[in-house]
């Protein structure tokens, strides 16, 4: 028995690695509930700001086709 002092650490961090996941997953949900698709891992300004400069684009060129 003396030998399972290890086991002691077990619960707490099964505790904490489940609040970890906890918290990582009402990111994700609460994220894809407000925007309708989950966040792009890496998405900063300098892509969204490219990301509508090409809808603008792309919508120019489709009206500019019409």
């Amino acid at each position: 028995m003396a030998k399972l002092f290890w086991l002691e650490a077990v619960l707490p961090l099964g505790i904490i690695a489940g609040m970890l996941c906890v918290m990582g997953n009402a990111q994700y949900f609460i994220h894809r509930a407000a925007h309708g698709r989950p966040k792009h891992i890496g998405n900063d300004v300098w892509d969204v700001t490219m990301e509508r400069r090409d809808k603008k684009l792309m919508d120019q060129y489709s009206g500019a086709a019409n």
